[in-house]
């Protein structure tokens, strides 16, 4: 089969879409034939040298993908070859054919395109698990989305609205800004021009955010808490901006806030399991009524993975940017 390998940690030209073994699939796992995989920021820094798989994973970039089931491994019951799926993946998405384990695999929603499904399992997991499992969004509260034209921010946009949540995001210019507005997010601020520490208390009449969800880290850390609301709740999922920041503890104290910060990758098959379930149970009836949906940049032949991270690199997308087989 055919699969976008690493040659040497480096730029975008150092992916090159090679001839390795076929994928197999092992005991409680499903052989997927790809139809399209999607680029995350965990793909750059994997392709930089930076964020290894998990042991056992595929060494292959690619976090997500969709595609038909073309083999079952020992123990699968559930599935049969033909099912059109989309997975959350450990790696190996940027390939003809991947090896998924069964619990981290969903059907495509009704009423959604194959390809474009491709652009769900990795941003719905990860705001279901970060904003509504982990920090427990509520009707009626304010999160703070950073980040909000990318493909986390327009899926936190949607599913907070759509269980009747007030929502602020953070962009860069106007037209991203525009984007957001169009999916419900009900505070726009430019993070170019403006303080969002500022800007949300003004919006919240001084209370706060109670939910932000982050991938700045480091750099936004103590603004953050500043501006989150009494019993606010930060969740830190990127470190975009850096690994290591001061934080007074009295501000945290004062709040009686609570600062998680998690990844998805490296988790438990178990704990990949359980979300996946929640998000079939959650969000698949919202995509399936219309009311979240993913939001698609760009779709990019597969072979042609390293324009697809100089396009994500580029930072001018909105939403999610796809690599297509064929």
């Amino acid at each position: 089969m055919k699969a976008i390998t690493i040659t040497e940690p480096g730029g975008p030209d150092v992916l090159v879409w090679s001839t390795v073994p076929d994928a197999e699939a092992g005991p409680g796992e499903v052989l997927v034939e790809v139809a399209a995989s999607a680029v995350n920021r965990a793909d750059l820094l994997q392709r930089q040298g930076h964020y290894e798989p998990p042991p056992g994973a595929s060494p292959y970039p690619g976090l997500e993908c969709a595609g038909r089931v073309v083999a079952l491994g020992p123990g699968v019951a559930g599935w049969a070859v033909g099912d059109e799926v989309c997975a959350l993946l450990a790696g190996g998405g940027y390939a003809e054919k991947v090896a998924v384990p069964v619990g981290q695999l969903l059907p495509v929603p009704a009423g959604l395109d194959l390809t474009s499904a491709a652009g769900l399992p990795e941003v719905a997991a990860t705001v279901w698990s970060n904003v509504f499992m982990i920090s427990h969004l509520r009707p009626g509260e304010t999160l703070l989305v950073h980040g909000g034209a990318s493909g986390i921010g327009t899926m936190a946009i949607q599913l907070a609205k759509a269980v009747g949540a007030r929502v602020a995001v953070t962009a860069g210019g106007p037209e991203k800004l525009a984007r957001c507005a169009e999916l419900g997010a009900d505070i726009l601020i430019d993070y170019r021009e403006q303080d969002f520490v500022e800007e949300i208390r003004k919006a919240t009449d001084g209370a706060g955010a109670d939910v932000i969800l982050d991938i700045v880290g480091a750099k936004y850390l103590e603004r953050n808490v500043r501006a989150l609301a009494v019993n606010g709740r930060l969740a830190v999922i990127g470190m975009q901006g850096g690994v290591k920041a001061e934080l007074n503890l009295g501000t945290l104290l004062g709040k009686r806030a609570a600062i998680t910060a998690t990844s998805l990758r490296a988790r438990p098959e178990s704990e990949k399991a359980a979300i996946i379930a929640a998000v079939q149970e959650h969000v698949w009836p919202l995509i399936a009524d219309g009311q979240v949906r993913p939001i698609i940049d760009q779709k990019l032949p597969m072979a042609d993975a390293a324009g697809a991270h100089r396009a994500l690199e580029a930072g001018s997308h909105i939403g999610k940017i796809l690599l297509v087989a064929g």
